[in-house]
């Protein structure tokens, strides 16, 4: 949806010469960084990964890997690649869209905690020395 969506309206500003190549290095780094926290994170879960809040069976406590800088890193990878997508086509509208994906991913985080601390009696000592999303902020 991100990357279809249209980019900007005819009556919001441009960004300035200035601002679009910083935009493109930037967003473009952070989509690099992003693609391999993401890919780090799905191949530290194996086969314990799941598209669903509830851990699989026979699923470990992580936090080693990705999982020793944040406690999401493939919702953190997406979001840097969202986020990175918008500042490189320097489009207003998609960084609205970035920050709703954020949102989004940060309510289902919520529940999926809930579950991981009911499921790992670890969870709560890491998730206090380890941030969610953006490592040292959040």
């Amino acid at each position: 949806m991100i990357v279809l969506a249209p980019r900007t309206l005819p009556s919001l500003p441009a960004w300035n010469r200035h601002w679009q190549l910083t935009g493109c290095i930037g967003g473009g780094l952070l989509m690099v960084c992003g693609t391999l926290l993401a890919v780090a994170g799905v191949v530290h879960l194996g086969r314990n990964l799941t598209p669903f809040i509830c851990p699989k069976g026979a699923a470990v406590l992580l936090e080693q890997g990705a999982y020793r800088f944040v406690r999401h890193p493939i919702y953190s990878g997406i979001l840097q690649l969202a986020f990175g997508w918008a500042l490189f086509v320097n489009g207003w509208l998609t960084l609205l869209y970035a920050a709703i994906l954020f949102l989004v991913f940060d309510r289902k985080l919520r529940r999926e905690e809930e579950m991981l601390r009911r499921t790992f009696p670890g969870y709560a000592a890491y998730a206090a020395k380890v941030s969610r999303l953006i490592p040292f902020l959040y």
